[in-house]
């Protein structure tokens, strides 16, 4: 316990999210966890048990056939820690219990979820857990009933909620053998899973003051306009989504037997499982062009917004450094949106994370190219697929050394957590310096 007070709050958050997969991995390890009811590889369990609670969805097998049924759902807990934020789970059992949060685990609250401080924790995350659930429910319900044509009743909301529940974590864990490509031309499924997707990935604190605003306007009541923040995340998910969409469609060699109806709802689907970081597919994505797969790695890269359940180096991160450049070309002293200056402090730290992803990215991409026979644009793919908790795979996870699960476990874990929490918990107390040097330029481009 001593031990503990010494660590900083950042770093308590990521011995938290070790412990959580460190536990899941030791059940899925267990024989009552498999259907055949033998031990799985603790490397594997503890693969997918980090794919789990990074909501990314990779894994090494069949989560439908591997699994029993005690497997899959310690799993689905397990993405459900992910997907809200283990503290979150600790602080609505907090509240549940009536217990009092001392003053460093709201800090800790708040650094695990982008939108929560101190003050305003208690409120907050009980709107997070609400909204989880009735998203999660609603997207259930409506998929239980797509279903029940092809599997019986208990089965089809079983699978409904299951993946609903992937669908808003954003983690793609699916129970069927193909993922989600023999629905591919099933309206409700693809528009469920869309809808529920991008409300995960759009973050929790564009939802609740989406939601405040609402409320206000339905009550007549005098209310703040959206923030840059939420303004920002949801004009770059939209452009993302439609440039994405139209990449995709054009760029495939379409079979005759889909319509322009078909081809437009699948692209919308891979666009925003994509972004969202979701990881479900209504095609072989191991079959698809290079221009499309390409462009996934793209959305995949930068992923959902902050405070979500997603991944990535955030949608309001690109929004940024694309804002940063404009301003830039464009000779302006500040970096403007919609009539506000963003501080230095939000650029320095758009900057700091992306240069982060690509140095996880290029090391990976040295290790796994040295270790593996795949080629290049797969390797790649499965690495940004990890990194930005997606789940989405050409097909080779499942064979892939296990050098390379070992790097992807690490990749995985620092998409989750973020590449910055993950330098500041090795840190430590960050010291901040109480002068300046003068000032020199280096040349640049």
């Amino acid at each position: 316990m001593k031990f503990l007070k010494k660590l900083s709050t950042i770093q308590l958050l990521v011995i938290g999210y070790l412990f959580v997969i460190t536990t899941v991995a030791v059940l899925l390890s267990l024989p009552i966890s498999s259907a055949s009811g033998q031990r799985q590889a603790f490397l594997d369990s503890f693969f997918v048990a980090t794919s789990g609670i990074s909501t990314t969805g990779l894994t090494p097998v069949d989560i439908g056939s591997y699994y029993s049924l005690f497997g899959q759902i310690v799993l689905l807990i397990d993405i459900q820690i992910g997907g809200l934020g283990y503290m979150a789970i600790f602080v609505f059992l907090a509240l549940l219990m009536q217990a009092k949060l001392s003053m460093r685990g709201h800090l800790v609250a708040s650094a695990s979820v982008s939108g929560a401080y101190p003050g305003y924790t208690l409120k907050f995350f009980e709107r997070v857990v609400a909204f989880t659930f009735i998203f999660e429910f609603i997207g259930g319900i409506i998929l239980g009933f797509c279903w029940l044509e092809k599997f019986p009743l208990y089965k089809a909301f079983y699978f409904g909620f299951f993946h609903s529940i992937n669908a808003f974590c954003t983690a793609g864990f699916g129970l069927l053998p193909d993922s989600l490509i023999s629905f591919s031309k099933n309206i409700p499924v693809n528009l469920t899973i869309i809808f529920v997707s991008l409300i995960g990935g759009i973050g929790f604190y564009v939802i609740n003051e989406s939601y405040t605003i609402i409320k206000k306007l339905i009550n007549r009541q005098m209310y703040r306009k959206l923030s840059i923040h939420s303004k920002l995340a949801i004009i770059t998910t939209l452009v993302l989504v439609l440039i994405g969409t139209i990449v995709f469609l054009v760029s495939e060699n379409w079979d005759g037997s889909f319509h322009f109806p078909d081809r437009v709802m699948i692209s919308l689907f891979q666009a925003v499982t994509a972004q969202t970081t979701d990881g479900y597919n209504t095609v072989d994505i191991g079959k698809i062009s290079s221009a499309s797969l390409f462009m996934l790695i793209v959305l995949m890269f930068i992923g959902a917004s902050p405070g979500s359940t997603g991944g990535g180096i955030k949608t309001t991160t690109i929004g940024t450094i694309y804002l940063c450049s404009k301003s830039y070309i464009l000779g302006d002293k500040d970096v403007n949106f919609k009539k506000r200056r963003l501080s230095e402090n939000t650029i320095k730290k758009a900057l700091a994370i992306l240069f982060l992803f690509l140095i996880v990215c290029f090391g990976d991409m040295i290790i796994l190219a040295s270790v593996e026979k795949f080629q290049f644009h797969q390797v790649l793919f499965e690495i940004v697929s990890a990194l930005g908790n997606v789940g989405l795979s050409t097909g080779i996870t499942s064979y892939l050394h296990n050098i390379s699960k070992v790097f992807l476990i690490i990749t995985m874990f620092i998409g989750r957590v973020g590449p910055l929490t993950v330098g500041f918990a090795l840190i430590g107390k960050r010291i901040f310096g109480s002068f300046r040097y003068p000032v020199e330029d280096v040349f640049i481009g």
